[in-house]
């Protein structure tokens, strides 16, 4: 049994989605998965969740070997080999992280340029765009990790494509408001395009040892940001864009134009995987003292109403967290 590659993807910013990963890490390790967590956001937010700065000096030193995902890319990148073994940041013994690196800003080109290459059947072109996926495989291998949840940046450009070619499952983190209904129409048509373009792909490679991926790219469901500015704003409006959300969804990322639509996401049980809500005061709590908000304890300052919060939030993400290893069925029995 192949071990799933959860990413977590939206073009649009301030929906979330770093957070969900990282909350979601921490979670399915507290329920005994054996975790593998992915920075390929070039400003590398994730990593600055789970590691200090002291730490970070030591992986992202200003001369020498960089510990990050941009090492196991560099010989490839650089052509004087292929990708190196991925160093893996252990966080506890259920939960390890690739590190993410400010450089990977730097592959945008050569990812765009060898996609476009792999038409013409260029070995190299092929190398390259299967590179994320193989360094994945290496670190699952490495780690023995029972899930790979993936953290991108919000566009749509050649670097993202690649990360999505060796997604097996997306995870949609949507905010609730116009621009996020929009949203979902460029990404839905995007996927469509990148999964049909690596299918057209696929099957030029000409090396025939070279494993790549399926590029599956399937959407699992979505994730509803309740915002906090929710409470300073008309409740109709929020309902406006959130209950447009379902069939905004079913339309663009699963090409299901017949409806009926569920009314709200509340009643969207087959694709709405949650609402998160908005902690408030308990965000920058677990932010400095840099741990998942469910973990925060009374020496951390969560008490009285913080404490009641953390606990709602435990029972939160394990909920999301069943319900996502419940859809991908990632189970021990194989």
């Amino acid at each position: 049994m192949s071990v799933p590659i959860l990413t977590f993807f939206n073009n649009k910013s301030g929906v979330g989605k770093t957070s969900l990963v990282y909350h979601l890490a921490w979670m399915l390790s507290d329920l005994d998965y054996q975790v593998l967590a992915c920075d390929l956001d070039p400003q590398a937010n994730l990593t600055r969740m789970f590691i200090n700065e002291e730490r970070l000096e030591i992986l992202w030193p200003d001369d020498g070997e960089r510990k990050t995902i941009y090492n196991a890319l560099q010989p490839l990148l650089d052509g004087t080999g292929d990708i190196e073994q991925p160093y893996l940041e252990q966080i506890v013994p259920k939960l390890s992280l690739i590190v993410g690196d400010f450089s990977l800003s730097a592959t945008e080109d050569e990812f765009s340029i060898q996609w476009q290459a792999c038409l013409d059947r260029r070995p190299r072109a092929f190398r390259v765009i299967s590179a994320l996926w193989r360094i994945l495989q290496t670190a699952v291998n490495d780690s023995g990790a029972e899930i790979v949840l993936v953290d991108v940046g919000p566009n749509l450009g050649a670097l993202n494509r690649a990360v999505l070619v060796a997604t097996d499952c997306i995870i949609v983190p949507l905010g609730t408001d116009l621009i996020s209904l929009q949203g979902l129409r460029t990404l839905g048509a995007t996927l469509r395009d990148w999964r049909n373009g690596w299918k057209d792909r696929y099957d030029r490679n000409p090396i025939p040892d070279l494993c790549m991926p399926d590029g599956l790219i399937q959407p699992i469901g979505y994730v509803v940001q309740q915002h906090g500015i929710r409470l300073g704003r008309p409740i109709t409006a929020y309902d406006t864009w959130v209950n447009r959300m379902p069939e905004e969804y079913a339309r663009n990322l699963l090409d299901d134009n017949d409806g009926p639509y569920p009314a709200t996401p509340a009643q969207d049980e087959e694709h709405a995987l949650a609402t998160v809500k908005h902690y408030r005061s308990l965000v920058p709590m677990a932010q400095e003292a840099r741990k998942p908000m469910f973990h925060l304890t009374p020496a951390d300052g969560a008490i009285g109403s913080h404490a009641a919060a953390a606990n709602t939030a435990r029972d939160d993400f394990k909920a999301l967290a069943e319900k996502i290893t419940a859809r991908i069925k990632l189970g021990r029995s194989c």
